[in-house]
């Protein structure tokens, strides 16, 4: 579990996201060496989401999502990361080890 912080740059919170790049990395070195063995390794990268954590910051972005800040204009909700964190168990993905899922409304398009 990483996050949009990992690709993403916000000087308030360099630690943050200087830790979720390490483990993006860290996600792609584990994929490639245990793919042989037919273990697959995943990234998930939640957006903004509502949780506990974000609570403090609720009204900065519910300003920045009714700005367009997330083209899918809604804050993301646990049960988002937990259906695709699902599908992953599943094995729907068997194909896909070293993929990162970006689960953040859009948030990784980029556009003008």
């Amino acid at each position: 579990m990483s996050s949009v912080s990992a690709a993403m740059s916000s000087t308030n919170r360099a630690e943050y996201c200087m830790s979720k790049a390490g483990l993006s990395m860290a996600s792609s070195i584990f994929a490639d060496r245990l793919s042989e063995d037919g273990i697959m390794v995943y990234e998930v990268r939640p957006g903004i989401i509502q949780t506990d954590m974000t609570a403090r910051v609720k009204d900065k972005y519910d300003k920045l999502i009714a700005e367009g800040f997330i083209p899918q204009k809604r804050w993301g909700m646990p049960d988002d990361i937990a259906k695709a964190v699902a599908s992953l168990a599943r094995g729907d993905w068997d194909f896909s080890t070293g993929s990162v899922f970006e689960i953040s409304g859009g948030l990784n398009i980029r556009s003008l």
